[in-house]
């Protein structure tokens, strides 16, 4: 039996539910999901390996219009991955957009599709949230353009139609040995995800601009044969007054979000673990190129 293998990017909207296909595609938890929009930041690396094929997907941040340097390091993950891609999964959110032309009438949107003559897949998201004849209005709409090879209706949430999405990936993938060993399901290492996910709770936790202006890093993550795992985890903000909402009256928003972190690292790393949370002000970070690079938003140069 031939193999295939190849890599797959899932791009679209902010808050059009790509984190939310990727889990239900590799049938476990490995983007963090919130109801904010913006929430993926960087390109995750999940890998889906059967015995005879391997999908690599590349989870990436919602194509927007950057209106600062943050924004503009979260493009160019994008464009990379729509690079790296043998398919391209665009998703759309049927409950919000009234009329697929809104999307072929945004220039920047467009310009990251047309960058490109990988095949495209339109995935029209949350058709649980619509009605059948508005969902077949869309289908009708898109096929004009004639810019995406194939449109499947979705719901990621629900996993409807998950498994069509599959098999037309492997339609399109090409005959290839696996690129990654069987036993993992992501390039990134344990800290990655712990970082991310202390990350999604302050998403869950706080409102406004306070999850925009917060950054993540893991400082110490120690690992013990008995006992439970050290892990501490700085949270970067850029200002005096959203550490102190980080932190809340009395410690008592950090301590909730502390707890709310632990038990889904917990869950992560199979481990009993003891979490230390601690603030940092770092004045206007999203703009700051050093600390850009700092955080892991320079990509690496091709060879």
């Amino acid at each position: 039996m031939k193999h295939k293998a190849g890599y797959v990017s899932i791009i679209g909207k902010p808050n059009a539910g790509k984190s939310t296909l990727l889990n239900a595609l590799l049938k476990q938890k490995i983007s963090i999901v919130s109801d904010k929009p913006q929430t993926t930041r960087k390109t995750v690396l999940g890998i889906l390996s059967e015995e005879d094929y391997q999908i690599i997907f590349l989870d990436t941040p919602g194509i927007l219009n950057p209106k600062y340097l943050l924004q503009e390091k979260m493009e160019e993950f994008i464009k990379r991955s729509i690079d790296d891609a043998d398919i391209l999964l665009f998703i759309y959110d049927v409950s919000t957009e009234k009329e697929i032309k809104n999307l072929f009438g945004e220039k920047n949107l467009l310009r990251l599709l047309n960058q490109t003559s990988t095949p495209k897949v339109l995935l029209l998201n949350k058709v649980d949230l619509s009605s059948e004849e508005k969902v077949k209005k869309l289908i009708e709409e898109a096929e004009e353009h004639k810019l995406f090879t194939k449109i499947i209706p979705v719901s990621a949430l629900l996993n409807f139609n998950t498994d069509s999405v599959r098999e037309t990936i492997l339609s399109y993938i090409p005959e290839h040995p696996k690129y990654y060993p069987e036993d993992i399901t992501s390039s990134e290492n344990e800290r990655f995800f712990v970082g991310e996910i202390v990350r999604e709770k302050i998403f869950e936790l706080y409102r406004d601009e306070i999850p925009y202006s917060c950054e993540t890093a893991v400082e110490e993550f120690k690992e013990r044969e008995s006992g439970k795992y050290y892990i501490s985890v700085m949270i970067f903000v850029e200002k005096d007054s959203q550490k102190k909402i980080i932190i809340g009256k009395g410690g008592a928003q950090i301590k909730k979000l502390g707890e709310l972190s632990r038990k889904d690292v917990e869950i992560f790393l199979d481990k009993e673990v003891y979490l230390e949370l601690r603030v940092k002000v770092r004045e206007n970070w999203r703009s700051n190129e050093a600390m850009m690079k700092q955080f892991g938003y320079a990509q690496p140069k091709d060879n």
